[in-house]
């Protein structure tokens, strides 16, 4: 991985992604005592910014391959970064997804084109389910996270943050990145260290599931003893990918983590304050920023919210629980 994949990948998505604000509120910036800085990839195309990985493995591929189909395993984003990619390809596109993803990401993967193939999060093993289902049909695997010309795609939203922080006169800052296998922070990572080395990768997780935190801490790859149990199933991974942990042991700084709860009011501070909608896995970053201020360094904070995709009964509870935030 480098930057020069990084580039290109902007290259091939030049007209296809959305260059995505970076978004700031007086009032969030009182919450956390510095200025926030919300780079809001849930204005992407599809709703997050898996899009980028997802074309930037597209259309990479040879012709032959791409003519015979792609697979891809998600919980919903990455799915249909890849199903819309696949789809303005003309590429056949099968996608394997937890049966307890929000039916939200599940009808939006299927009104993109995409045969759905649906197994049980807890007991089932996606990565074995996906090699054998693309051995089986010929498709070429695109994997959520651990794969480079996946990160480059993913990397893309680190060069934006890079000129957009220049724009905005911020040399030195933490960026806090919602963190599952580590493939949108190892992206980043990459390309900050590149154009913007006053800027640092923080991954953010929910409690519970802090693979990257404890791996980042440990030196070495831990896993998460659970498959499911919390509402950020966005970035709810066994572990840190074979690819990207060693870019985040190199680049990043401690990982951070936050409660579903904290999620849940830092989705409504974003719809109350910058009149944008995020997931509960989307808002980590930014409830980190908000809640646990002590654990950032500076006078600034650069936060990704990474995704919008909610169901709208997750959407109104937030709401009705925390609508004075």
């Amino acid at each position: 991985m480098n930057i020069e994949m990084i580039e290109a990948a902007a290259e091939r998505l030049a007209g296809e992604a959305v260059r995505t604000p970076l978004l700031n509120s007086p009032f969030l910036d009182e919450v956390a005592g510095r200025r926030v800085f919300v780079k809001a990839e849930c204005l992407q195309q599809t709703g997050s910014f898996k899009f980028r990985g997802g074309w930037s493995a597209v259309s990479a591929l040879p012709l032959d391959e791409r003519a015979r189909g792609v697979i891809a395993f998600s919980s919903g984003n990455h799915a249909q970064g890849v199903a819309l990619a696949a789809r303005r390809h003309g590429a056949p596109c099968v996608i394997l997804m937890p049966a307890d993803a929000p039916r939200v990401k599940i009808d939006n993967t299927r009104a993109l084109g995409a045969e759905v193939v649906l197994y049980d999060r807890a007991t089932g093993d996606r990565d074995a389910i996906g090699a054998a289902l693309a051995e089986a049909r010929g498709l070429t695997l695109i994997k959520p996270f651990d794969e480079p010309l996946v990160i480059a795609g993913q990397g893309t939203t680190g060069l934006e943050i890079a000129e957009q922080a220049a724009e905005a006169g911020i040399g030195a800052a933490d960026v806090l990145v919602p963190c599952g296998g580590g493939g949108l922070s190892s992206g980043i990572a990459l390309a900050l260290q590149a154009k913007a080395p006053g800027l640092r990768v923080r991954t953010v997780e929910p409690d519970g599931f802090d693979d990257v935190k404890r791996s980042l801490e440990a030196g070495s790859i831990q896993r998460n003893e659970r498959g499911s149990g919390s509402i950020c199933d966005a970035i709810l991974t066994p572990s840190p990918g074979q690819l990207t942990f060693p870019i985040l042991a190199r680049l990043a700084g401690p990982g951070l983590s936050v409660s579903d709860e904290e999620a849940l009011a830092a989705m409504v501070a974003a719809f109350s304050r910058l009149r944008v909608v995020l997931e509960p896995g989307g808002a980590v970053a930014l409830a980190s920023a908000l809640f646990h201020p002590d654990a950032v360094e500076g006078e600034a904070v650069i936060v990704v919210a990474s995704g919008g995709n909610v169901d709208p009964a997750a959407f109104r509870n937030a709401l009705g629980r925390f609508g004075s935030a």
